[in-house]
């Protein structure tokens, strides 16, 4: 990274920190001072790192976005935000990086579950964040979390207690209003043994440039059961990075679905670690088009034995825009009886789209049970002759397979107003001549 940049960023910071909160916890402190070292001396993520060979985010740098100090005054469209709001959840929102009361809807929530303001969390009862806070991933992960954990500002601090089952999910509603503007939030979603519980996150902003750097940091304890949705469509000039980390204790169940439409480059990390007969589902679908660059990174360790893995990820990408995919599944030399299989399909709607694909095996057990599939390739001819030959024209032929392709990862929802967004979402970036209503 350019040393004006860097002197840029470490000036802005110093502007920042006496705003930052759990400034009264020497942990949290010595957490901060250490992940803003590891950052200005690596700077953000080179393609002359293996897992990152694939994304160039010197875009970030050149524009130079700049966190606000406060809680922004700005007023949001509440009529706009509705749009994106799930009527049959809980909502908890954060505004430009900061929990906004006033537009979250948090009645009625059941005695004992926590759902709070991370900056409030760390400001009345720190210890409480202690034991979750940097405990799914660490700074050496890649130089983007140490950003995150040097500048966030605030986000949730979600805990379910045990056998606690939540009733409707929880939606966290990221929203960014301004031009130039850097919303850095993290996240701690625990569910302590037998609960279970639905979170939706949704990252939404003005048609602006912006970056959202958000951590989420996940903890599934025994016998517990989490299914974490993220819905990204950012502006289509926005930068976006979000990493999901996941630990899952023994008999754990995670799933998660990925839908990745906006921004102008976004890269979603997620990554579990599997206990003894923990299951994970990891389904994803990113739509690309234009100049749009869509990276998706997962890792998935199986450390102990009996664990069951499922991946299915679907890119489908237009005009010049390219998609990546690097799935990575290490088995341990203890995780025997392991189940994992990984699936990654791409379809290329124009000449100049391009698909990278990186599926990886590490095994280091002799007992267990592993494939991985990829493919990437453009509409099947055979198929598009097939509907022409029952008077279907080619163009909406071509919209009805291309439709299908992605619904296939849309239908695995099953809360209908998450579904309807998805959704929508899709249609608003295919053509929908030829879909009829009764495929929805």
């Amino acid at each position: 990274m350019n040393t004006v940049i860097k002197t840029r960023y470490s000036a802005e910071y110093s502007k920042l920190e006496p705003a930052l909160p759990g400034r009264s916890s020497p942990w949290l402190t010595a957490l901060r001072a250490s992940a803003l070292d590891k950052f200005t001396g690596n700077g953000f993520p080179s393609i002359r790192e293996e897992e990152w060979r694939y994304t160039n985010v010197s875009g970030i740098e050149k524009n130079l976005f700049v966190p606000t100090d406060q809680p922004p005054s700005a007023i949001v469209d509440k009529e706009w935000l509705d749009r994106f709001r799930l009527p049959d959840c809980w909502s908890f929102v954060l505004v430009d990086g900061y929990f906004s009361a006033e537009l979250s809807q948090l009645d009625g929530l059941p005695e004992g579950v926590v759902v709070q303001s991370l900056a409030k969390s760390l400001d009345t009862d720190a210890e409480q964040v202690k034991p979750y806070f940097a405990q799914a991933v660490s700074d050496d992960e890649h130089s983007f979390v140490a950003f995150n954990t040097a500048w966030f500002c605030d986000g949730l601090f979600l805990k379910v207690p045990k056998k606690q089952a939540l009733t409707q999910p929880i939606q966290l509603l990221h929203v960014t209003t301004q031009q130039e503007r850097l919303s850095t939030t993290r996240t701690i979603i625990v569910l302590e043994p037998m609960a279970e519980a639905q979170v939706i996150e949704t990252y939404v902003g003005v048609e602006q440039a912006y970056l959202s750097a958000a951590v989420t940091e996940v903890f599934v304890e025994a016998n517990a059961n989490l299914t974490l949705y993220k819905v990204q469509c950012e502006s289509a000039k926005a930068y976006h990075f979000g990493g999901t980390y996941v630990k899952q204790a023994r008999d754990a169940r995670f799933i998660h679905h990925n839908f990745a439409f906006g921004g102008l480059l976004a890269r979603c990390d997620i990554h579990c670690d599997l206990d003894n007969a923990s299951e994970c589902d990891l389904n994803g679908l990113y739509l690309g088009n234009q100049r749009q660059h869509l990276d998706n990174h997962t890792r998935i360790n199986h450390l102990q034995p009996n664990a069951v893995s499922r991946e299915m990820y679907k890119g489908v990408l237009a005009g010049r825009s390219r998609g990546v995919f690097q799935g990575r599944v290490v088995v341990a030399e203890n995780a025997q009886k392991t189940d994992s299989q990984m699936n990654n399909r791409n379809l290329l709607l124009s000449d100049d789209a391009e698909a990278d694909t990186k599926p990886q095996l590490e095994i280091y057990a002799d007992d267990v049970k592993c494939s991985h599939g990829v493919t990437v390739g453009q509409l099947d001819e055979k198929s598009v002759f097939y509907l022409q030959s029952r008077c279907v024209d080619e163009e909406t032929a071509r919209n009805m397979l291309t439709f299908a392709f992605a619904n296939e990862m849309v239908n695995k929802l099953t809360i209908k107003s998450l579904h309807d967004l998805v959704l929508n979402q899709v249609l608003e970036r295919f053509p929908q001549q030829g879909i009829s209503k009764d495929w929805l």
